[in-house]
């Protein structure tokens, strides 16, 4: 069967694919693929199968492919990209802003403190913030609206 489809398979590769080296590792993986059939499994037409399995290898291959595709870019073009990182002023500003914020909090009173470090430190939920405290959900809110107001107005001053 090998000798009698071999060359009609992999022209219909080379057809679909355009690469000969491919198309011929392709029909061989074809005919591999028919050997691989269990004894059980009785194959009717066997140039229809031989014709489906090679059209699946070809798609599959050429989706591969298309996923592996990258494009060339010049030292130039790469230069021209924009890094996606802050500029030292603004990490030196931020870095400043969070040292600030974290003496603030530190002016907190104990629960306050602790329910906005749950909160928007650790990220728990109100309820869980509440059940950690041993205070009510709306305990929670209350201590946070005071954090938030509080920490507002000395980040803006």
């Amino acid at each position: 069967m090998f000798l009698a489809y071999r060359a009609e398979i992999q022209a219909y590769l080379v057809r679909q694919l355009q690469d000969i080296e491919t198309a011929a590792d392709l029909t061989q993986e074809t005919f591999l693929r028919f050997a691989q059939q269990p004894a059980t499994s009785t194959v009717l037409q066997e140039r229809a199968y031989l014709y489906r399995t090679a059209r699946n290898l070809a798609i599959d291959h050429m989706r591969m492919k298309r996923r592996q595709q990258t494009q060339a870019v010049s030292h130039d073009g790469m230069a021209a990209i924009p890094e996606n990182r802050p500029s030292p002023e603004d990490a030196a500003d931020a870095k400043e802003r969070l040292i600030l914020l974290r003496g603030f909090v530190e002016q907190l009173p104990a629960r306050t403190r602790q329910a906005f470090i749950l909160i928007r430190i650790e990220g728990h939920s109100y309820a869980d913030a509440a059940l950690l405290m041993g205070v009510s959900i709306s305990s929670v809110q209350k201590h946070m609206h005071q954090a938030m107001d509080y920490l507002t107005k000395k980040l803006r001053h």
